[in-house]
């Protein structure tokens, strides 16, 4: 298990109850709450991972969340605000509960006693030199074909629809910047996270683009709705 801001040091034990998530506006927090909702919708038993990010080159002071996928990638979304303690891991049905009780009232939250041993795996750090490298952008249509396509290659291979690592695995769009000389390959796995946390494909906007970066270690796609990260190669065990 990682500690705070992604390092390696195991977070022990369960924190007491009464941490504080404060997000001043009102939509910011209607849209943590959809992003939350989301997730659980996608897990039930999902946890979300609450972390501080300080401002930065005119930026506010922002609280980050994260959550797991059934498809072994993250799905985050940053709201202007603070959070207490500054890396928190909570229920996502008791955080998503507590948004909407609360979330039209105030600003300031409960968000659910802490489960920061239920974390499991890094975040990208936070380093105040942290930048994202913008690839390309891709029409979020695209990426929403590319799951139906995916959807149905797991129907075909097994009855229940379960997709198979070989599947997940495939890398199934590569994003390049020539005059930068990065690229980016993308795997059905995070086409997956897309569509299940409904970014792409059903309802989301046809006209849409999703903004494809790295950071050298991970890969990350934006949306409207939130963004997918996920590690482009794995961990070394003394890293």
């Amino acid at each position: 298990m990682t500690g705070p801001n992604g390092s390696g040091a195991a977070v022990s034990g369960v924190r007491p109850p009464g941490g504080r998530l404060t997000v001043p506006d009102r939509a910011q927090r209607d849209d943590l709450a959809e992003f939350v909702g989301r997730a659980v919708r996608l897990d039930g038993a999902v946890v979300v991972r609450l972390r501080a990010r300080p401002g930065a080159d005119g930026d506010p002071a922002a609280v980050e969340a994260w959550a797991p996928t059934p498809f072994d990638a993250l799905v985050t979304r940053a709201a202007p605000g603070e959070v207490t303690p500054g890396d928190v891991t909570v229920v996502g049905s008791d955080l998503l509960a507590a948004l909407a009780v609360a979330g039209g009232v105030s600003g300031s939250v409960e968000p659910g006693t802490p489960v920061d041993d239920r974390w499991r795996g890094p975040l990208p750090p936070l380093r105040p030199d942290r930048r994202w490298l913008v690839v390309g952008e891709v029409p979020a249509a695209e990426l929403g074909g590319l799951a139906e396509r995916g959807v149905a290659a797991a129907r075909a291979g097994d009855p229940s629809g379960r997709p198979s690592a070989a599947l997940l695995d495939q890398v199934v769009l590569t994003v390049t910047d020539d005059d930068a000389g990065t690229e980016v390959r993308v795997p059905m796995r995070c086409v997956f996270a897309l569509s299940g946390m409904g970014f792409v494909g059903g309802g989301a906007d046809p006209e849409a683009t999703v903004r494809v970066s790295t950071d050298g270690g991970w890969l990350r796609l934006d949306t409207h709705g939130g963004a997918v990260v996920r590690r482009r190669r794995a961990q070394l065990p003394w890293a």
